[in-house]
């Protein structure tokens, strides 16, 4: 059956965040390098890295205001904790 067939190649169970994760560390080295967490909206030797950003404050937003979101009180901590701004400064 397809289930075991996805054991025994060593599928991950459970990992649905890993992207989320993945994009995480990003923000991390970025605020490593820059000093900040101000990710420009358009970030050339990055682009993904600023739509994500985008997308965490369109997320909280919702959150927030109680609509549909993925962000998790988890994320907002990790997110609090690297200096994130839940509002785009152009």
């Amino acid at each position: 059956d397809k289930i075991e067939l996805l054991n025994k190649v060593g599928f991950e169970w459970g990992r649905c965040h890993q992207p989320w994760e993945m994009m995480y560390e990003k923000l991390v080295s970025f605020v490593q390098g820059f000093g900040h967490a101000r990710v420009p909206h358009q970030f050339p030797p990055n682009p993904s890295l600023g739509m994500w950003v985008e997308r965490q404050r369109q997320d909280y937003k919702n959150y927030k205001k109680g609509d549909s979101s993925s962000m998790t009180e988890d994320e907002i901590q990790l997110l609090n904790r690297v200096g994130f701004k839940w509002e785009r400064s152009d």
